[in-house]
């Protein structure tokens, strides 16, 4: 079963997320879908998912109980995250991901994984304090001075950028060599990225500032392997 939707959605993982971060992403995305225990993170914040993903490793049996038998689509392959699992079932112009930073370090690695691995997706994941993105080919960012802008890379990338305090033109990023963490705004940010393998990361705060330029941003990846 596939969620196909035509508005963004609200993806929630199993990571405690505040009632604030939450209602920030609902803000932009009022459906929503659960993966794995992630539903139960719904339910306590009187959210129904209308589909949950996953192994099922974590649901609590009360929140299968509380859920329409035909919601749940259990996934037992132990070759990929739950996150993997939903990006995988879901397609949708947004979809805004909490629930899955600040918990376990290898969690989140594997979600920034994820977001590689799934470059058609417009897909972003909010922190307590950060959010992330793979970045599109192009983008807008009208971003106020001094704004932190971070940028890392998941593989062997370059780009170009108006608007950072250090350029990135010319320069070879790679995750074992150089990257481009805390760098800062001078004013509105132009980026150019050559492959689908940069994360950007800005305060969570830019949120509404990230959403309106990705909607606005027509240049989009591929999925991997030709699909959607």
């Amino acid at each position: 079963m596939t969620v196909h939707a035509k508005t963004p959605i609200t993806l929630i993982g199993g990571v405690r997320v505040s009632s604030g971060l939450l209602d920030m992403a609902l803000l932009h995305a009022s459906d929503v879908v659960a993966a794995d225990s992630g539903a139960d993170r719904a339910l306590a914040h009187g959210l129904t998912p209308r589909a949950v993903f996953g192994d099922f490793d974590s649901i609590s049996g009360d929140a299968r109980a509380q859920l329409d038998p035909a919601t749940l689509h259990p996934m037992p392959d132990q070759d990929s995250t739950d996150f993997d699992k939903c990006l995988r079932q879901v397609s949708a112009p947004l979809i805004l991901g909490v629930g899955f930073c600040g918990e376990r370090l290898d969690h989140q690695m594997a979600a920034c994984n994820t977001l590689v691995r799934h470059p058609g997706q417009r897909c972003v994941l909010l922190g307590e304090t950060d959010l992330m993105v793979l970045c599109p080919p192009t983008i807008h960012l009208p971003l106020p001075e001094g704004c932190r802008v971070s940028l890392f890379p998941m593989g062997a990338v370059e780009g170009a950028s108006d608007g950072l305090e250090w350029p990135i033109g010319g320069l070879n990023f790679a995750p074992d060599g150089r990257v481009g963490t805390s760098n800062a705004a001078l004013g509105p940010v132009h980026l150019s990225i050559t492959a689908p393998k940069m994360l950007l990361m800005l305060p969570v705060d830019r949120l509404d500032t990230l959403v309106t330029a990705l909607s606005e941003s027509a240049a989009h990846w591929p999925e991997a392997g030709g699909r959607r």
